[in-house]
């Protein structure tokens, strides 16, 4: 599910002679075979092609095939991305596979970011220069995993109607547009002009979505060869079902991907791809080594020995295959999704901040046993190289004490975190409309005189999630996730109704118009059983963006809170910002553990590190790259919404560990409801939304 497909251009095998080049390279063209041509650095002609009667991949007329792993650029920091292509490369893979992020690089309409963990250039060519061949996903719908698959969220406020992945004038239009700036830095990286990618992506998983629009498909292959002129190959990859036909593109090479629970499966599942694709190399474009995790379930993990059992049977077929993920990292900040599962009985989950995924690496770049098991494994098919690895340090920095400094709610928050001016309107404003990619809105209306005590407040549609209070004081949480969309308020408790509403992750696979707020209408109910809307909204933003944090941070008063304020272990008025220090001596890897804590944000040195939710578990650590960390004085900032930890009951100051280790797996004793299940001794959740598992 994280998974996805990318296209290349079908070619039949070329013998290219130096004297007759120009005549055979104007016949292939005409007939539209030749799939990738180009001057390399180096001066020599290089193609990659298909064999059709081979059953294999040409490099420069030599059979070729590839084990590659997956790597997002945008899930480590950029200081990190050498060691971790380093790593994946002594492993002996021999190409990389990436996505690129359109929401990343075009954050707001007309806007865009190349510089730090958006230089994607700078990524490709260290991977080039680490000796990997790159298999480019483009997208322009990603999955991951991540906020909306990808996709911008202002495409939903600019173009309320759109039907995003479709022929839909608006959407090719944007799409037009994000390529032509996308493209052209690309381009000098194809394996036909000199760079290091062989292969690029034509949207994603395409077959199992409901729009099944070729129309579509066919522009979007046009306007990606438009600028790979036949430099790579074009390709897609789909589930392997019945639904295959809707992500087969005329003239783009098809894959499949699956992993070790459909192994056993594994000729029904090449004869279903031959189906679409009589000939040509297998490929399984996202082979599963490990599985994506989401808040209030079990972590996932797959056994090591089975994962390199499987690899062994895929490349018993002589086929080529990506590892997904080979080394998952971090959806630092708000980049995280969700998924959605009606059929499944489990409605809206939203991904944990970490995407260790269980993968070959871990979290932090480092190998695991499951990475040894791969590696024999590759062993067996490609010569492995003679790299040797230097362990990551991994740190403890031991307790550190954070101080109660501000809260959220007070003029001082509002004036500090805020964005904006608040926005006046008879209904709420949702994220979208106030531009905002993601953090909190503040809803607030004056209450109607109340006929019953109590009543019942009724959110309809609320995404995703709302503490509510009255005159700033807490009454209770509603949750799309857990399905709770009423609380009662008592008559006499006050005269402000405030909502103060989180983005939890919008949703990244299949339903991709999941704006953010309260969509429906907000009402109270009535003595005859009615229902009362409430209007005349106040909606105020706190995007809660790394810089207003860090200048908080850095100007902050020394104003004390109140003393009845501080010592809260439930926090009553309201989020309360925590901050505090620690001495860093010898630079290493740690993960900030916030046990004890509620849910919440937090920031090291002014990087968002991501959610936490130990609460709700699993994971109960975020990692913090050594990268962050400085010589001498370092800083951590808790935006905290619902608890502090323990401590506060013994009169100290709450706390948190910086520990060597991850903790991943806490949490999890979680009862069999909403349609879970136990698979091989661990629960499964349905709202996984591919059939691997």
């Amino acid at each position: 599910m994280s998974g996805c497909g990318c296209g290349c251009r079908c070619s039949r095998k070329l013998t290219l002679a130096m004297s007759g080049f120009l005549i055979i390279l104007l016949a292939a063209v005409a007939v539209g075979l030749v799939v990738g041509l180009g001057n390399r650095d180096d001066g020599d002609e290089h193609t990659f092609t298909i064999d059709h009667e081979a059953n294999t991949f040409l490099m420069d007329g030599k059979p070729f095939r590839y084990v590659s792993g997956s790597f997002h650029y945008f899930r480590a920091l950029p200081d990190a991305w050498r060691s971790r292509l380093r790593t994946m490369r002594a492993s002996g893979l021999n190409a990389l596979d990436t996505y690129v992020e359109w929401s990343l690089h075009n954050p707001h309409d007309g806007e865009y970011n190349w510089e730090g963990i958006a230089d994607v250039v700078k990524f490709l060519e260290l991977a080039k220069e680490e000796g990997f061949y790159v298999v480019l996903r483009p997208g322009p719908y990603i999955c991951a995993e991540r906020d909306n698959g990808g996709l911008p969220h202002w495409l939903f406020t600019k173009y309320p109607d759109i039907k995003v992945r479709t022929n839909d004038a608006n959407y090719i239009a944007e799409v037009g547009k994000w390529y032509a700036e996308l493209m052209p830095r690309l381009q000098h990286l194809l394996y036909g002009n000199g760079g290091p990618i062989i292969m690029v992506q034509i949207e994603n998983e395409y077959g199992v979505y409901y729009a099944c629009d070729h129309d579509y498909l066919n522009w979007l292959r046009d306007e990606t060869e438009k600028y790979v002129q036949q430099k790579a190959l074009l390709f897609t990859v789909d589930i392997p079902n019945e639904l295959m036909h809707c992500g087969k593109i005329e003239n783009v090479f098809a894959t499949t991907d699956f992993g070790i629970d459909r192994i056993n499966e594994i000729e029904n599942i090449w004869k279903m791809l031959r189906g679409v694709q009589p000939t040509g190399p297998l490929v399984n474009s996202e082979f599963y080594p490990g599985w994506l995790t989401h808040w209030q379930e079990m972590n996932q993990r797959r056994d090591g020995k089975e994962v390199a059992d499987a690899l062994r049977t895929i490349l018993s077929y002589n086929a080529s295959v990506n590892l997904y993920m080979f080394f998952g990292g971090t959806n630092f900040g708000f980049t995280a999704g969700a998924n959605y599962d009606l059929d499944g009985g489990v409605g809206y989950a939203a991904d944990i901040t970490s995407y260790d995924y269980d993968a070959v690496m871990d979290e932090a770049g480092g190998v695991t046993p499951k990475y040894q098991l791969v590696r024999d494994v590759i062993g067996e098919v490609l010569e492995l190289p003679d790299i040797t690895l230097m362990p990551a340090k991994r740190l403890s920095y031991g307790k550190v004490q954070l101080k109660p400094s501000m809260e959220l709610l007070s003029i001082e928050g509002r004036a500090t975190l805020s964005k904006g001016t608040p926005v006046q309107s008879e209904k709420p404003q949702t994220f979208e409309q106030m531009d905002q990619y993601s953090g909190l809105l503040l809803y607030e209306t004056q209450l109607p005189s109340i006929d019953l005590d109590p009543t019942l407040l009724t959110l309809n549609e609320l995404r995703d999630r709302a503490q509510v209070f009255i005159d700033q004081q807490f009454v209770g949480i509603l949750s799309r996730e857990n399905r709770i969309y009423s609380l009662p308020l008592s008559k006499g408790w006050g005269n402000t109704l405030q909502l103060l509403v989180e983005n939890q992750g919008r949703i990244n696979y299949d339903v991709l118009n999941d704006t953010k707020g309260v969509l429906g209408d907000i009402t109270v109910q009535l003595h005859n059983g009615g229902q009362l809307p409430l209007e005349n909204w106040t909606t105020t933003a706190f995007p809660l963006e790394e810089a207003s944090v860090e200048a908080w941070r850095k100007q902050r008063s020394n104003k004390e809170l109140a003393s009845n304020i501080a010592a809260q272990k439930i926090l009553l008025t309201g989020p309360i910002l925590y901050e505090g220090s620690f001495q860093v001596q010898d630079l290493g890897d740690t993960y900030l553990n916030v046990a004890g804590w509620g849910k919440g944000v937090a920031y090291v040195n002014g990087f968002n590190l991501g959610r936490y939710w130990p609460l709700a578990g699993p994971q109960i650590t975020l990692y913090v790259p050594n990268e962050l960390l400085r010589l001498g004085d370092n800083s951590i900032v808790l935006l905290e919404y619902q608890q502090v930890n323990k401590s506060v009951a013994n009169q100290e100051l709450p706390t948190v560990q910086l520990d060597a280790v991850a903790e991943l797996d806490g949490n999890t004793a979680h009862s069999l409801a909403n349609g879970d299940f136990v698979l091989n001794g661990r629960i499964k959740t349905l709202n996984h939304t591919k059939d691997e598992l």
